[in-house]
C-alpha cells in the first residue's frame, strides 16, 4: 500500500510540474509576441521553461521583454527552490541509510570473526 501511495504522489508531482512548464511556456510565448525574439511557438516557450527551471540554461532562448524577464527570473528562483533544495534532503537520507547498511555489515562481519575465533580456540 505504501508503494502505491508513493507512486500516486509521484505521478501527482509529475502532473503538477508538467502543468507548470506548459503554463510558463505559454505565458512567455504571449509576453514575447511583439518583440524580436526566438519564441516562435508555445513549444519553444516550454523548451525554455524546462531548460530554465532545471537550471541548465543553454542560452539559445532568452526573453527580451520586461515581463518575459520577470517570468524568467521567477522561473530560475523556483527551479532552485523546487529542484536544488530538496537534493540536500535526499542526500542526507541516502547518507543515513548508507551508514545503517555499513554498520549492519560491520556487525555481521564481527559476528563471523568471533564465531571463527571461538571455533578455533582463540577465544574461550
Amino acid at each position: 500500500k505504501q508503494w502505491y501511495q508513493r507512486r500516486v504522489r509521484g505521478m501527482s508531482l509529475s502532473r503538477e510540474r508538467s502543468v507548470r512548464v506548459v503554463t510558463r511556456g505559454t505565458l512567455l510565448y504571449y509576453c514575447e509576441l511583439g518583440f524580436d525574439s526566438n519564441f516562435s511557438s508555445i513549444p519553444h516557450g516550454m523548451w525554455w521553461a524546462i531548460v530554465t527551471v532545471t537550471t541548465v540554461g543553454y542560452g539559445d532562448l532568452a526573453p527580451k521583454s520586461t515581463v518575459g524577464r520577470l517570468i524568467g527570473s521567477i522561473a530560475v528562483v523556483l527551479g532552485i527552490v523546487i529542484l536544488a533544495l530538496p537534493m540536500t534532503v535526499i542526500v542526507s537520507k541516502f547518507n543515513e541509510s548508507y551508514g545503517d547498511v555499513k554498520r549492519e555489515t560491520e556487525r555481521e562481519t564481527l559476528k563471523k570473526v568471533r564465531a571463527y575465533a571461538i571455533a578455533n580456540g582463540a577465544i574461550y
